[in-house]
Order: structure tokens, then C-alpha cells, then sequence
């Protein structure tokens, strides 16, 4: 069967009059109504549709109303259930509640209460149905969180995550950019006892400061211009679970003081807002910024310094991670690439500035330019190769005996087919584009291939 948008409700009563009357009634007002006069055939219709509502009656012959509700709740069909009973007995009713029922009335009862009580019904299907979804596609489009490395500096970090991940006191992550502070947050998160709740991510440096404390705090209707409906903040969010504040060396004084209350009694107001909220989130935070300088020229409060960090876990940049590179290089590269040893000398040799994420982008780089799956030396960044030779004498000496041949088989083919590039990248079995990329990076001109071939 097909479902409709509207709402789904089926109806089973073995009252053949009193079922045909709630039928008639629904459909009039526009729901998609089935109905059933005894277990067997609401579990056949059931297994048929997606309901949205079910109303069942508590005693039919053949078997009890809770027996479906169990079979219901018990199956992975999505289904809010209102159990209707001729008899007002609080046991039924408890046993009908602690077995998932949304609520349940006792016959004789207005129509009009049965229809409140489906449509306050509905909205709490809709809404359950949305919070899957929307778990559902936060799974699906987070990212890998897997910590690659094996050095001394993260087998370090790995066993302060064990020790640190299952308190709920606040953590300060620091460490350069690009080393992968987030990452580490979410590992703190995930080894906790609040793994299965949520746990948001702010970036202090990506907002104004009006925009962060909505953000953080939440806002009332009407607060400021644009602020049509009231909104909750990310810590009314992260409530029962996680907060992840990056940057937070970025945070104006005036966020500063809001976010010190919350970290000392768990209370807040929204931007707007005279009446107080509680809620119990942990607190994540990271910075690239040394805290303990800005508390000295007063740029953070010292306060909030030592509320955050009750403990702290430095990050070692990439350069300090000896023998870790050749790793994320093969972590980072899609399925069936390889890369040259002279080019991951040069990746291993390199002081990498920017860290993880600079590195994971040179490997992006090179697979867009790189031809056959495998990254040479030629793929790589020309800052790269720079800097690694001017570190590295062996490995500027290996790329630099690698370029000087490679230049001259290039102008001795060019010299070969007098020019023409169609036919050179054919017989250096290489693109085009390639080709006009080697010439570009060995500086070969024109001029200087006529001048060369008189």
C-alpha cells in the first residue's frame, strides 16, 4: 500500500458500529483511515502500511489490544498507539503505558477527545520520525574519525584519551592548526559515558560576537532584528552530552563571562530571555593560541583559564611525529594508489607548517594531477620539493639527478618529432596535459628547442 502525506490511522474495535463511526469521522476530516475488527487482520494490515496512528481497543475476542501493541512495539514497524478500553482499570492502563502506548481513554468519551489525542499523537510520530532522520544523516555524513599514527607523541596522546575520555570534567585541547584538535574531541567524546548523546561543534573564529552567543546561548523572540522565533542554543542542544568549543582563544570577554556561569552551576539565559535554563554538558575545548599569555595581557579571563583547564593534552605537530607520515600518506590515498619512494622521501622530509590537514591536501593535490594512480615528484607542490631539498641534501640530490634526466628525455623526444606534442606525450606514453605540465616546470620553450636542434 502507498502512503499518503496525510495522516494514517487504523482503527481496531470489534464494535462493528463504533469502528464505522471513528472511520467516518476521520476520513471526513481528511485522514487515510484502515480499520480491523480483530487482531489477525490489524496485524495483516500492519505488516502492509506504514501507520502513523493506531487506535486499538484494550478487550476484542481472540486475544487482548496489548497483544498487538506488543507486536507493534516489538517489530520495527514506526507506529504511535492509543489503547481504548471499556473497563477504567489502572492496571490495564499502566501495563498499556510501560509497554510504549502513547496514552489511552476510557469508553464512553467525546470523539472530539479521541481526535486531540491522534493528532497530539501524529506530532509526536512526526517528530521522532525527524530526530532519526536527522541521526541518520548526521552518521552518514560525518566524517572518519579515526587518529592515525603510531609515534611515541601520539601513543602518548592515545593513553591520556583513555584515562581522560570517560570523566566529565572540561578538557583543553591545544596545539598548532591543522593537528587534528577536533579529532582528538571527538575520541574524548566517544570513550565517555555520554557517547550516545549528542555532542556539537562551535567554531568561536567563524562568528561575530552578537552571532556566537546566540549561537552558544540561544536566543528569545524578538531579541534582536531578524530573531522571528525563539531558538534554542547549542548548549540547550548538547544537554546530557557534549560541547566542543574550537578557537575558544578567539571568544570576546563578554561570551567569556556567560560561558563561566555555565561551566560553574549549569545555568543560562537565552539572549532576550529574564527566565534561567539548566543543562549538563560537558565541556570540549581546543586553541592554537597560548591561553596563558592572553590571561596575562588580560585578552582572557583567568577565571574561565582554570575552569577549562582542569586538564590539558598537547598536540605534537606532523614535524615532531617521527615515522607517522608514510602512515596518513596510505590512510589518506584512495584505494588502488600508490605513490613513488622518491616523492614520499620528500613528503617524509618535509616540515609540513600547516600539519595534517596541509598534508592531507598535497595528497589531494597530487591525485587530481598525477596520472596511472601513482603520485611521482612531479606531482607534488613545488614549495614542497623546495623547502625538502633545502632541508634534505640526499633527497635534493636523488630529486634533483631524477629532474635532470627526466628534462633531457623530454627535449630529445620533442627534438625527435620536431615539435609536435601529440606525437611526444604519445611516445613518452604520458597525457598531454602532462606533457605541457613538464614543459612548464622545466621552463622548455620554443625558442629554445629551434635554437638547439640547428
Amino acid at each position: 500500500m502507498h502512503k499518503s502525506d496525510k495522516l494514517t490511522l487504523l482503527v481496531v474495535d470489534d464494535d462493528d458500529r463504533f469502528r464505522g463511526t471513528l472511520v467516518d469521522r476521520f476520513r471526513r476530516r481528511g485522514f487515510e483511515v484502515y480499520d480491523a475488527g480483530n487482531i489477525d487482520a490489524a496485524w495483516s494490515l500492519a505488516q502492509r502500511c506504514d501507520f502513523d496512528v493506531a487506535v486499538i481497543d484494550m478487550v476484542m475476542p481472540g486475544g487482548s489490544g496489548l497483544e498487538l501493541l506488543k507486536l507493534l512495539k516489538g517489530s520495527e514497524l514506526d507506529c504511535e498507539v492509543i489503547m481504548l478500553t471499556g473497563q477504567a482499570s489502572i492496571d490495564s492502563a499502566v501495563s498499556a503505558m510501560k509497554l510504549g502506548a502513547f496514552d489511552y481513554l476510557t469508553k464512553p468519551f467525546p470523539l472530539a477527545d479521541v481526535e486531540k489525542l491522534i493528532e497530539k499523537a501524529k506530532r509526536q510520530h512526526e517528530l521522532s520520525k525527524e530526530n532519526r532522520q536527522l541521526k541518520s544523516i548526521l552518521l552518514r555524513n560525518r566524517p572518519s574519525r579515526e587518529i592515525v599514527g603510531e609515534s611515541p607523541a601520539m601513543r602518548e596522546i592515545y593513553r591520556l584519551i583513555e584515562r581522560a575520555g570517560p570523566s566529565d570534567k572540561p578538557i583543553l585541547i591545544q596545539g598548532e592548526s591543522g593537528t587534528g584538535k577536533e579529532l582528538v574531541a571527538w575520541a574524548l567524546h566517544e570513550c565517555s559515558s555520554r557517547a550516545e548523546k549528542p555532542m556539537v561543534v562551535i567554531n568561536c573564529a567563524a562568528l561575530p560576537e552578537a552571532l556566537l552567543e546566540s549561537e552558544l546561548f540561544g536566543h528569545e523572540k524578538g531579541a534582536f532584528t531578524g530573531a522571528d522565533k525563539a531558538k534554542p542554543g547549542l548548549f540547550e542542544v548538547a544537554d546530557g552530552g557534549t560541547i566542543f568549543i574550537d578557537e575558544i582563544g578567539e571568544m570576546p570577554p563578554s561570551v567569556q563571562v556567560k560561558l563561566l556561569r555555565v561551566l560553574e552551576d549549569g545555568s543560562l539565559r537565552r539572549v532576550g530571555s529574564l527566565r534561567e535554563h539548566r543543562v549538563h554538558a560537558r565541556l570540549l575545548a581546543a586553541t592554537n593560541r597560548d591561553l596563558e599569555r592572553q590571561v596575562s595581557y588580560g585578552q582572557f579571563r583567568e577565571d574561565l583559564f582554570y575552569r577549562i583547564n582542569l586538564m590539558s593534552l598537547e598536540l605534537p605537530p606532523l614535524r615532531e611525529r617521527s615515522g607517522d607520515i608514510s602512515l596518513l600518506v596510505r590512510h589518506f590515498l584512495k584505494d588502488g594508489w600508490e605513490i613513488e619512494d622518491t616523492a614520499m622521501q620528500l613528503l617524509e622530509g618535509y616540515h609540513w607548517p600547516g600539519n595534517v590537514r596541509q598534508l592531507i591536501n598535497v595528497i589531494e593535490r597530487a591525485q587530481i594531477l598525477a596520472d596511472d594512480q601513482l603520485i611521482r615528484t612531479i606531482d607534488l607542490p613545488r614549495q614542497v620539493v623546495k623547502d625538502t631539498q633545502f632541508d634534505r641534501p640526499i633527497a635534493f640530490q636523488k630529486t634533483d639527478e631524477l629532474a635532470t634526466l627526466e628534462r633531457a628525455k623530454v627535449l630529445e623526444v620533442l627534438r625527435r618529432e620536431e615539435g609536435n606534442k601529440t606525437r611526444t606525450a604519445k611516445v613518452l606514453g604520458i597525457e598531454r596535459r602532462k606533457l605541457y605540465r613538464l614543459l612548464d616546470k622545466y621552463n622548455i620553450h620554443e625558442d629554445e628547442l629551434v635554437a638547439r636542434s640547428h
